[in-house]
């Protein structure tokens, strides 16, 4: 027993020995070449040992290399996968007796590392070696299975000391697209004392122009590898962005992370330039961004909730679910949102387009007036792709909308989007001083896209509405609107076209402008003709009306009815929406009624046709004195007992219509008396009213 114990040591002193003389005995070139053919053998690729390299067994394994480089496949942009100027390791030998690494030293100094993908699509990093195969085949089942038990891991132990990167290059190109990523000056440093203790991870890197810090701090590494819910922070600081997490993860079958995340953006213009995406935008949009809630996912399903938007001057609180796991991703959520202006990411209105609006003045004379063209309907084909790349159901709430010139009150919407038809439900709709609900459907399955829509309005103010929407400042009133269309095309031309539809306005208690109804039939020639009479004269209504169809983008108008006390209205014609022109007929008539709302559209009176006309933003109104003699030559009884029936009622006394008249066009003088101006001769000598009616 005691020889053999006196063997056993005399042995243990040898293997010293030799571990302590050999690695002087041992020429370097030896251990050299036999690590470039194992790297060799195991990748396919080149291993370069240019520099002095330090081995020795005891008293640690100790291994110092310098100026080493490693191959990348044949055609690759650069001749290098890796290299570095010097790697230093240096390892404890006893705790590997009992199964325990403890690594002293590991330091990579200034590695550069070129990723790569090439035309055929093969990543550098793929080693298509038999042996590396079937190493990499048998590593994924063994990890496979110990990632689906989420259970027990046998682990040994390890401890890491001085493990760090210093200066290191990581560059990532895809040769298919020319894709180009560099990430320079990395720095990191990692701390491990034991598996039951947390690991941390800080350094930082530059990546076009712009430090990034990381900051990471997570649980033992034992818990984490036996699928335990280990909490994590992480801190990324930048001047383009800030992000920071405070949570859990999970390693198991299904990896999952579960916190609260807090981003920071102080300008979305300048992170999308930053990474290289600058995006087509005015340039007063998309500024500051922060975006505050609490994150659940795992690699299929991604929660968002309670959270916290802001983004220019909105501000947003909602939820948002995003399920990847079918074959068409799906996302649901709500989003509550105090005010949306698109105006500030929409491009500026085209000057022409802005100076020649659908309310531009008309010269007097009726002819139109000194406003540029107005822009046409785009004919640039419509890409509705994006509707068919995901399922959406989405309540959407807005208490403020404001697009261009159109302001919009509180708002709600429902969204739903599945398998390219989207439709939006509008349950809330609060504008200009008035309610309303509509839907709107977007078929894009087909090749050539559908558009339906239907809204009903009730209690609008005409006036800031038209104005707003079209430039349009002639018409006011409190109405209630009414339309249904549908379209199909793959522009708006096409759509425009191919509008289909009907709706109804009625509107009460307002005016239209640009012309004098009664002075028109008091005085043909100057309510058209007389300097500046477009922009001064008003005609008042108790109630106006009608109806309309849309057929392939003509809207046709038969039924038109206004109701005034002293003048009766109807009127019928087209607008040509393609073109963005009207003609249209109005036939004006003075009664003896003092019936507004309600009253009887079909008292007699006396009737001069107007002749509404050209593009929407310079119409031409002009009486159609030819119609007019046309009415009277085809029932010239009826026209007469109609102007014998008002001038009659004209002339009647105290309390009739004529006193009202009398009054309106013969203001009391300062003496108390009326003076005749003109249109009170109608009282006086009807026939000759009757002959100024006609123009002579």
């Amino acid at each position: 027993m005691k020889k053999i114990l006196i063997a056993l040591g005399a042995l243990i002193v040898v293997v010293i020995a030799a571990a302590v003389v050999v690695p002087f005995l041992v020429p370097a070139e030896t251990y050299k070449s036999k690590i470039i053919q194992a790297a060799k053998d195991a990748t396919g690729r080149e291993l370069s040992l240019n520099g002095d390299i330090r081995f020795s067994l005891l008293p640690r394994l100790e291994l110092q290399a310098k100026d080493v480089a490693f191959a990348n496949p044949e055609g690759a942009t650069t001749p290098t996968m890796a290299s570095l100027d010097e790697l230093v390791l240096q390892l404890q030998v006893w705790p590997l007796l009992s199964g325990a690494v403890k690594v002293d030293s590991f330091v990579l100094v200034r590695p550069v590392i070129n990723l790569e993908v090439g035309k055929d699509g093969r990543p550098n990093w793929d080693f298509q070696t038999a042996g590396a195969a079937a190493s990499g085949q048998a590593g994924s089942q063994s990890s496979g299975t110990s990632g689906a038990s989420g259970g027990d891991v046998s682990l040994p132990d390890i401890s890491l000391g001085d493990v760090r990167l210093e200066n290191g290059m990581v560059t990532y190109r895809d040769v298919r697209s020319g894709q180009v990523i560099e990430l320079s000056d990395i720095q990191m440093k990692l701390s491990l004392p034991d598996l039951d203790s947390p690991v941390k991870a800080e350094g930082s890197l530059v990546w076009s122009g712009e430090k990034l810090s990381l900051d990471l701090e997570s649980g033992n590494l034992r818990g984490l590898m036996a699928g335990q819910i280990t909490p994590v922070t992480l801190a990324l600081d930048s001047n383009p962005v800030t992000l920071d997490y405070k949570g859990s993860l999970t390693k198991a079958a299904t990896p999952k992370i579960d916190g609260d995340v807090d981003l920071n953006v102080p300008s979305v213009r300048a992170l999308a330039a930053w990474t290289g995406n600058p995006l087509e935008a005015p340039e007063n949009g998309m500024g500051p961004l922060k975006i505050k809630g609490k994150v659940d996912a795992t690699d299929k399903v991604f929660t968002f909730g309670q959270a916290s938007i802001a983004l220019d001057e909105m501000n947003a609180t909602g939820d948002l679910i995003a399920d990847i796991s079918g074959k068409v991703p799906y996302l649901k959520g709500r989003l509550d949102v105090d005010q949306i202006d698109l105006n500030t990411y929409m491009p500026p209105a085209d000057q022409a387009e802005a100076s020649g609006g659908a309310g531009s003045t008309q010269s007097s004379g009726g002819q139109a007036g000194a406003g540029a063209e107005p822009g046409t309907w785009s004919d640039e084909p419509l890409d509705l792709s994006g509707l068919k790349a995901t399922n959406v159901d989405f309540a959407l709430s807005v208490g403020a909308i404001k697009v261009q010139e159109i302001e919009v009150g509180r708002s709600a919407v429902v969204v739903a989007l599945k398998d390219g038809v989207l439709n939006l439900d509008l349950s809330e709709l609060n504008l200009y001083g008035g309610a309303g609900k509509g839907k709107v459907t977007v078929d894009a399955r087909g090749a050539v896209p559908a558009i339906s829509e239907s809204f009903i309005l009730e209690g609008i103010q005409a006036e800031p509405l038209l104005t707003d929407a079209a430039g349009f400042d002639r018409l006011s009133g409190t109405g209630r609107m009414e339309i249904s269309v549908t379209a199909k095309g793959r522009s708006q031309k096409e759509l425009i076209s191919a509008l289909n539809g009907k709706g109804a306005i009625k509107f009460v208690d307002g005016a239209i402008a640009g012309v004098n109804l009664a002075a028109m039939v008091r005085n043909v020639q100057s309510a058209f003709l007389s300097a500046g009479s477009a922009e001064a004269q008003k005609t008042d209504f108790a109630e106006l009306s009608g109806t309309f169809n849309i057929t392939n983008g003509i809207l046709r108008n038969d039924d038109l009815i206004m109701l005034n006390p002293l003048v009766r209205l109807s009127g019928k014609g087209t607008s040509d929406l393609p073109q963005r022109t009207v003609n249209y007929r109005l036939e004006p008539k003075l009664v003896a009624s003092l019936e507004g709302q309600g009253g009887d559209a079909g008292t007699k009176g006396l009737v001069v046709p107007v002749i509404v006309e050209g593009p929407w933003h310079a119409l031409t109104y002009r009486p159609d004195l030819a119609g007019m003699v046309g009415d009277i030559a085809k029932d010239p009884t009826k026209a007469l007992e109609g102007a014998k029936d008002t001038l009659k009622q004209l002339k009647q006394g105290t309390g009739g219509i004529g006193d009202v008249l009398k009054g309106a066009t013969n203001p009391p003088t300062s003496e108390g008396t009326t003076e005749d101006q003109g249109a009170g001769s109608l009282l006086k000598d009807p026939k000759k009213a009757l002959k100024g009616l006609l123009g002579n």
